[in-house]
């Protein structure tokens, strides 16, 4: 995710906020689309004719190719939302995956600018039943198949989406590959040999390369310097960018950054942990982020983790995580909180979860793939604070003594609309209280 100082469109969660004086300016995704319409230079050439895709246990499923030319592979997956293509498309969690829409009708409003969730497109293709060539928004600044082509990402439309969803329902998510009905012979030999994305370093494709400040100086209401923040980015989004900066001065670094540098170097006052792709027990990203984020529980700072983050949490407090069955993909998810039994609708995209410390893994997929139990870090035992109302897996924890805790789902969306966005306010809280504690 490159930084620049100038330029047009981009993801500016600082400008405006009082203190900084030198907002800095990421790139968003549809960047790409307001270069091609603001120069000569012409869109990528558009695939076009019939496709297939291939799924690992046999099936087959014939449709219109649409988007960039070539092949994808990777773990078919589906998310229910009726709306936010743009956003989950451009969500980091989706990498290594490729992404069915349930929803048949995609791309009516076209794509937007700054609306991204990242700098780029992160599923490796896209399934969809029907798709608007020409959306109705007056603030469209193109549509979704030039979009997928300034990102080199394949399309297939005119699919049985509602069969897809289905098997994927009933036998768990699948492995596959996608491209032109010509090469369908080609695509079988390929399909035998792909590999679970998940086997890989997901977090490395996606994860800011340096720390960077995003609103320094930013200052609240008083005119007080806001608590500095350390974000460890597996994958993160950019609502979760926004809604943080909103309260914290936030450093934005790699999920390897050393917890010592933290403290020592960029004094951070509080640790957040993001979403991200993949298996959280992957060696690599996953683990130096999860080492860090245990030495910040145990060290007493606030912590608090999101999606991955809080799979991450799980493991460092000695718990398991395993592979579910299709995972939650959508923004119509119910989440119980324990203590008040409150029910919230959330937005959530994780095709892995926290094995219950007392019901084991609840929803598990085929392939049983877990990380078994592990090592714990934080000193602490935790409990579980929300669980899903549908299949009862772990959707919160609360590290017992500690001012951390974690949810699987993604507060920064707007599903309920605003059901979930209230545990911002409450880690500011915990970081204020901590702070004034220490200043007694």
């Amino acid at each position: 995710m490159s930084a620049s100082k100038h330029r047009a469109g981009g993801f500016n969660p600082s400008l405006g906020q009082s203190g900084v004086k030198n907002p800095v300016n990421f790139e968003d995704a549809s960047d790409k689309l307001i270069e091609i319409n603001n120069s000569d230079r012409l869109l990528p050439i558009a695939a076009n004719g019939p496709g297939i895709l291939l799924l690992a246990d046999g099936s087959r499923f014939e449709g219109e190719l649409f988007g960039s030319e070539g092949v994808a592979q990777g773990e078919l997956v589906f998310t229910t939302g009726m709306a936010g293509y743009q956003e989950s498309l451009t969500d980091p969690s989706f990498a290594g995956q490729v992404l069915t829409f349930t929803y048949p009708l995609i791309g009516n409003y076209g794509i937007h600018a700054s609306s991204s969730e990242s700098a780029s497109i992160w599923p490796r293709a896209l399934i969809c039943r029907e798709l608007i060539i020409h959306p109705d928004h007056r603030d469209s600044i193109g549509n979704v198949d030039e979009f997928l082509r300034t990102h080199g990402v394949p399309g297939l439309k005119n699919v049985d989406t509602r069969a897809i969803t289905k098997k994927v329902r009933e036998y768990g998510t699948l492995l596959c590959v996608m491209g032109p009905l010509e090469k369908e012979d080609d695509l079988k030999e390929l399909l035998q040999e792909i590999e679970d994305p998940s086997i890989n370093d997901l977090i490395e494709t996606v994860c800011i390369p340096k720390p960077i400040i995003v609103n320094e100086g930013a200052v609240d209401e008083k005119g007080e310097k806001l608590p500095r923040l350390g974000v460890l980015d597996c994958g993160i989004k950019y609502n979760i960018i926004k809604e943080l900066s909103k309260r914290f001065e936030v450093l934005w670094c790699p999920p390897d950054i050393e917890f010592d540098d933290l403290i020592n170097k960029w004094n951070i006052s509080a640790l957040f942990c993001s979403n991200g792709p993949g298996d959280p027990a992957q060696e690599g990203r996953a683990t130096s982020a999860r080492k860090t984020l245990a030495k910040g529980v145990k060290s007493g700072i606030p912590t608090m983790g999101i999606c991955l983050g809080h799979q991450l949490l799980g493991l460092a407090a000695g718990l398991e995580t395993y592979k579910m069955l299709y995972g939650h993909r959508g923004a119509n998810q119910p989440v119980i909180e324990i203590n008040s039994g409150k029910v919230s609708i959330t937005s959530q995209n994780h095709g892995f979860a926290v094995a219950d410390p007392e019901k084991g893994r609840l929803a598990e997929h085929p392939s049983k793939v877990n990380s078994g139990r592990k090592e714990n870090l934080i000193d602490s035992k935790v409990k579980v604070s929300h669980i899903n109302a549908n299949d009862n897996t772990v959707e919160g924890l609360e590290v017992i003594g500690k001012p951390a805790f974690s949810v699987q789902y993604h507060p920064e969306a707007c599903p309920g609309p605003n059901d979930a966005s209230k545990l911002f306010d409450q880690f500011e809280n915990i970081v204020r209280g901590e702070l004034n504690a220490k200043k007694k």
